[in-house]
């Protein structure tokens, strides 16, 4: 069933060929006028044309166009790739009739190869011509790379006795770690919010879901969520603390963990779910350094693909993770049932061998030093994955 859009945004595909024949590998989403909008990016040193085109441009707190394409990320690509990502967005302006400072590019695929431009530019003409012709299904499918489903989800609240939808569309499925994790994820809204509130309630939304993310451990060079609100559902502006605000933030939360959590359930090569809760730690910060360490850990993952009910590898991870734990105070719960506790192991292995097969596999570490708590999610790690990236650029 087709997902309902924020009203006054149009949505666009096109084949270029850019990395396989005759397949929709680009796509254009339109707001009908400019739009209030933030961004979230990449903290890799190593960015991409498009991500650097768009933080400059994210500063004017406008956009009307986005311009996404796979199969190419555009990365490590000299002053050429600037170029020719800016060169993109300055023909779908003329073509548009919008001025170029509005328009984002973002890409996702291989690093290091130069943007197809001969096969690129002529599809534009077609990318153009489609607008309003297809749904935001065919955008996220547009952008997926190895992805094996398109990934978007909505929400809708009430303003003044009008119906605000929020629409979500990411990809992601693998080089996939906070902060960000890798992916393209675009969020449009019709209410009517400045830039600044907007970008203060992504960062939140974004720091509790693609920060909370993690596959494989590798952070990319193309990271981005857009968020744009054109104001189209006809309600008021929405204020900072007003219960409407308040009603919007929650569920722009909910939508970006549900992105994420598709995310992790895609990942490549995956089999398993996997919840990391830290819970009594001296800080949310401590607590979530110590669910990244478990959730990188690949003996972790290997233990969980397996089926094996290891729980040394979980609290050597979290030993590791630079956090101060006293072994004597850890708890460590799979699925429920405690694996060790005042320092030592409860000798349950064989009670949980039967839980630790299942797809969704929740794990508990309660450190004992404090209130605090946060959770990680991830997966574990098969052949699959390494067949897939071992074979990735051939």
């Amino acid at each position: 069933m087709e997902l309902p859009s924020p009203k006054g945004f149009l949505y666009s595909v096109a084949r270029a060929n850019i990395k396989y024949p005759d397949r929709y590998d680009m796509a254009l989403i339109y707001s009908k006028k400019p739009a209030q909008a933030a961004g979230v990016f990449t903290t890799n040193q190593i960015k991409a044309a498009p991500v650097k085109i768009c933080i400059k441009r994210i500063k004017s707190g406008i956009a009307q166009a986005l311009i996404l394409n796979s199969g190419n990320a555009n990365a490590c690509t000299g002053q050429k790739g600037i170029e020719d990502a800016m060169l993109i967005t300055e023909k779908v302006a003329e073509k548009i009739n919008t001025n170029k400072e509005y328009v984002f590019p973002l890409s996702t695929g291989v690093i290091g190869l130069s943007m197809p431009m001969d096969r690129i530019l002529p599809a534009l003409d077609e990318l153009v011509s489609n607008i309003g012709k297809v749904n935001p299904s065919d955008v996220a499918s547009a952008i997926m790379t190895t992805d094996t489903f398109p990934k978007l989800t909505f929400r809708q609240i009430e303003a003044d006795h009008k119906i605000v939808t929020i629409l979500g569309i990411c990809k992601g499925a693998g080089m996939i770690c906070p902060n960000m994790a890798t992916m393209l994820c675009t969020i449009l809204t019709d209410a009517s919010i400045e830039s600044e509130l907007i970008k203060e309630s992504l960062q939140d939304a974004v720091r509790d879901s693609f920060n909370s993310i993690t596959v494989d451990g590798d952070m990319s060079t193309n990271d981005t969520v857009l968020m744009l609100a054109n104001g189209e559902a006809g309600s008021k502006k929405i204020v900072k603390n007003s219960s409407v605000w308040k009603l919007f933030r929650r569920s722009l939360n909910e939508l970006c963990l549900d992105l994420a959590q598709m995310i992790v359930k895609d990942a490549e090569g995956g089999t398993k779910f996997v919840t990391i809760t830290v819970t009594g730690a001296r800080t949310s910060s401590d607590a979530k350094r110590v669910a990244k360490s478990v959730a990188n850990s690949l003996l972790v993952k290997t233990a969980l693909y397996g089926g094996d009910p290891n729980w040394g590898r979980i609290i050597a991870a979290a030993g590791y993770s630079d956090v101060p734990v006293k072994e004597e105070k850890i708890e460590i719960f799979i699925n429920g049932i405690c694996l060790f506790e005042k320092g030592l192991p409860t000798m349950k292995e064989e009670e949980l061998k039967s839980a630790i097969k299942q797809r969704e596999i929740d794990i508990l570490i309660n450190l004992n030093v404090g209130k605090s708590s946060a959770k990680v999610f991830t997966n574990d790690l098969s052949e699959e994955y390494v067949r897939i990236n071992s074979a990735y650029r051939t």
